[in-house]
C-alpha cells in the first residue's frame, strides 16, 4: 500500500483547510467554460444539492494527495462513472456546444481551475514559495487531471506556459442565462441544509471575489472598493489562523473526507 507520504509534494499542500476558500472560485470558473457550464446545467442537481460537484472535487483532491491505492481506485471509478452520462452533441439551434465530460481539454480546464484557485489561496496567505518549490508543485498538479485520462502532454509544462495556457483558455469563457441561473442557485443554496444556508453568505462573498473581474462581469456579480477591502482583510484572518491552528485542525477536512470515501 503507497503511504501518503511518498505521494509527491502535493502531499504536503493539500491538506492545508484554508484552499477550500478557493473551491467557489474554482466551481464558477469550470463553469464559465462553455463545454463544462452545458454539463453541468443538463447533467447536475446543484439547485438541491450545491454542494454535490465541492464534495466530490474535494474527495477527489485528497485521495489522489493524500488516499491510500485503495482510495485512489475508488474515487478514480467514482468519477468515471459520473462522467460517463455527461456527454451531448451541439444543439441544432445553437443553444448549446457539444460537450462530454471525457474531453481532454475540458478536463485540463477543470484541473487548471483547482491549480489557480489553489494558487490564488497561496499567494494571499502563505509565503511565497521558492522557484522550486513552486514548480514541483505545479508539475504535482498534472495529476488532478490525468487521473481524469487527460493525457500528461496536454498539462503545460512549466508555470509560464501554464500563464499562456491560462490566458489563451480564459478568453473562450463564456456565460450565458442558462449558466447564469446554475451559478445563482448554488450561491444561494436555497434547498440547502440550514447550516450551509448560514454560511453562503461569506462562500458567495469570498467565491465572487476572487474571481476575475471580466468573469464576475460574465456572471452579472458586482464587487464593489469596500468589498474588496473587506475580502483582503478575511484572506489576512485566515492566514492569521492558519499559523495559529495545530495541524490536526487545519486537516481536519481531509481526513473527514478520506473517511467518507471509505464508507462510500
Amino acid at each position: 500500500m503507497k503511504q501518503p507520504s511518498e505521494q509527491g509534494i502535493l502531499a504536503h499542500y493539500a491538506p492545508e483547510s484554508v484552499y477550500l476558500l478557493g473551491g467557489g472560485r474554482a466551481i464558477l470558473l469550470q463553469l464559465a467554460m462553455p463545454g463544462v457550464g452545458h454539463g453541468v446545467a443538463q447533467h447536475s442537481n446543484f439547485a438541491s444539492n450545491p454542494l454535490g460537484r465541492l464534495n466530490g472535487t474535494l474527495t477527489y483532491i485528497y485521495a489522489l494527495s493524500n488516499g491510500t491505492d485503495e482510495q485512489r481506485a475508488k474515487i478514480r471509478a467514482i468519477v468515471h462513472a459520473a462522467h460517463a452520462p455527461v456527454k451531448a452533441p451541439a444543439a441544432k439551434d445553437g443553444s448549446h456546444p457539444a460537450y462530454s465530460a471525457r474531453d481532454p481539454k475540458l478536463q485540463l480546464w477543470v484541473a487548471a481551475t483547482l491549480y489557480d484557485s489553489a494558487m490564488t489561496i497561496q499567494r494571499a496567505v502563505f509565503p511565497a514559495l521558492d522557484d522550486d518549490t513552486a514548480e514541483e508543485l505545479y508539475r504535482d498538479y498534472a495529476r488532478l487531471g490525468t487521473e481524469l485520462g487527460m493525457p500528461a502532454h496536454l498539462w503545460p509544462a512549466t508555470r509560464s506556459d501554464f500563464a499562456i495556457y491560462w490566458s489563451e483558455a480564459s478568453a473562450k469563457l463564456e456565460v450565458d442565462a442558462r449558466v447564469r441561473q446554475v451559478a445563482h442557485d448554488l450561491l444561494a443554496a436555497k434547498q440547502a441544509p440550514l447550516w450551509i444556508r448560514a454560511v453562503m453568505p461569506l462562500a458567495r462573498f469570498v467565491s465572487i471575489g476572487l474571481l476575475p473581474q471580466e468573469v464576475r462581469t460574465m456572471y452579472g456579480f458586482n464587487f464593489s472598493d469596500r468589498q474588496q477591502r473587506r475580502l483582503e482583510w478575511v484572506l489576512r484572518c485566515a492566514g492569521g489562523a492558519v499559523r495559529v491552528l495545530p495541524r490536526a485542525i487545519r486537516h481536519l477536512p481531509m481526513r473527514y473526507y478520506l473517511k467518507r470515501l471509505d464508507t462510500h
